[in-house]
């Protein structure tokens, strides 16, 4: 396997689209296989205010940053308000939930292998 090409991504090539399993989620892929990146994808979410995620597992982990705002995971049972400078695990397999009740938008980076990241609803 050869070594992938450098690669620039300007903040405006990134779309966003809806995530269909919550209203008020947005994904932008930033980097992923398709780059070229040999190993992970880099994903951004924009959980909007009043936006709930359901409880769900995914195949693979997830290493998340929090950019901006404040909300609440769920993780195994378990509630944890987070903010910007935050970050998380959360293990392939691992029940978790988003709520933002506060007064702005949050948003989170996302590392997940390449690969099938099948979600999971658990409602």
């Amino acid at each position: 396997m050869s070594n992938p090409d450098p690669l620039i991504r300007a903040s405006d090539e990134i779309e966003y689209e809806s995530v269909d399993a919550a209203d008020g989620l947005e994904k932008g892929v930033l980097i992923n296989e398709d780059h070229g990146a040999p190993n992970f994808a880099i994903r951004r979410f924009v959980l909007e205010v009043g936006a709930e995620v359901p409880e769900h597992t995914n195949e693979v982990e997830h290493e998340q940053y929090v950019l901006e705002g404040e909300y609440t995971v769920g993780i195994e049972g378990e509630e944890y308000e987070v903010a910007a400078g935050d970050s998380l695990l959360i293990p392939a397999g691992t029940v978790h939930w988003y709520r933002n009740e506060s007064g702005g938008p949050g948003a989170f980076l996302c590392a997940v292998p390449n690969g099938d990241d099948e979600i999971e609803l658990l409602e």
